[in-house]
């Protein structure tokens, strides 16, 4: 029974972390929208983090053992929502990934289907601690990841399936898979990922040109590739120091491709250059090693596994996104946490943070 919790025991070091990369988005967001028609999305970014935060704190004091024990019913009624949004949904850029709401808002179901997949994964794993893991639970646990991933990759929005993986990943691994059926399922994944490559029914063509341009951005400067160079252009811009707040050649002169979601981190690395760029790494770095540490201290295994399962997205997602920015990994749209422009990514963030927050004042209950 959850009695005497109090906000004494929330994690201040790590919300005062999470604020500093926030106020450094809203400030880098007006810098790269100065003079262009985005300019004023800082405003709406501010909004975004202030909902966070109060969505933060409510996470924070409902118990997420009930959250556990309805997490079926949760999932379940996910999978409507991403049914819906292929049946109903708004088209945009040629994919439909949001449902239009009363009033204007636009819903995006699939940045929600991961703080979902986490509690499941969590509930699911902990649940068979204590035995090895067989092909039923290996498969059973693919399944729950597989059937949202295969729904949002409909839409099509392959940057967001693909922050599914990591939770399924850290679920197996914490869940003690024996090394053995690892390296078949790798093999299996492996030759799976090939055959839908080869098939073109799951990728689109731009899809598989986006994946693959990273490796040789020059043979398309103008097309595929063209985000890529622009970004890495920038980024060789900044040198150590930067080229100074609202200077930036390649983001002021509207050469970088969305320097205020996808690309804000090669925005910010032009502006505030080598320094800043490791400045803003140091302050992810921080806040992943107090989510582990929140994780070893748990006052159980259902909270462990979802705390992890916050690490592993998050991990997921500044590694991608800097590695596309770097021009080391493929274009796939997945922004960075905390930086990027975006409501339902940022609401995301801060209500997966809000359950480790949840988590942690859960040890100090009497």
């Amino acid at each position: 029974m959850r009695r005497f919790l109090s906000l004494r025991d929330f994690d201040w070091t790590l919300l005062a972390f999470v604020l500093l990369l926030s106020v450094i988005s809203v400030f880098e967001i007006y810098s790269a929208t100065l003079h262009t028609k985005f300019h004023g999305f800082q405003r709406m970014q501010i909004l975004w983090i202030a909902a966070g935060l109060v969505a933060m704190f409510i996470m924070s004091v409902i118990d997420y053992h009930k959250l556990l024990t309805a997490i079926y019913w949760i999932y379940g009624f996910c999978l409507v929502g991403l049914v819906a949004v292929l049946a109903v949904g708004t088209r945009v850029n040629g994919g439909k990934r949001w449902i239009r709401l009363p009033g204007g808002a636009h819903f995006q179901p699939s940045e929600w289907v991961k703080l979902v997949l986490i509690l499941l994964v969590a509930r699911y794993f902990s649940n068979l601690a204590g035995r090895e893991l067989s092909w039923k639970d290996i498969f059973k646990a693919i399944g729950f990841v597989a059937l949202p991933m295969l729904l949002v990759l409909k839409q099509p929005d392959m940057g967001t399936a693909l922050t599914y993986t990591p939770v399924l990943l850290v679920g197996l691994f914490l869940g003690g898979i024996d090394w053995r059926k690892g390296g078949i399922l790798v093999l299996v994944i492996l030759l799976a990922v090939g055959g839908i490559w080869k098939s073109g029914k799951v990728l689109k063509p731009y899809q598989k040109a986006r994946l693959t341009s990273f490796l040789n951005p020059d043979a398309d400067p103008r097309g595929t590739g063209y985000q890529i160079l622009q970004s890495k252009i920038a980024v060789g811009d900044g040198g150590v120091f930067g080229r100074g707040a609202n200077r930036g050649t390649q983001t002021q002169g509207d050469f970088l491709p969305i320097p205020y979601t996808d690309f804000i981190f090669a925005a910010f690395s032009e502006e505030h250059g080598f320094v800043g760029a490791i400045l803003v790494l140091l302050i992810y770095f921080l806040i992943l090693m107090r989510l582990i540490q929140n994780a070893q201290t748990a006052a159980d295994l259902p909270g462990s596994f979802l705390v992890m399962g916050v690490a592993a997205v998050l991990i997921f997602q500044i590694a991608v996104n800097v590695g596309m920015v770097l021009g080391l990994m493929p274009v796939t749209g997945i922004p960075l946490p905390l930086m990027s422009y975006g409501g339902s990514s940022v609401l995301f963030t801060f209500l997966a943070l809000g359950m480790v927050m949840n988590v942690r004042m859960s040890r100090f209950v009497n």
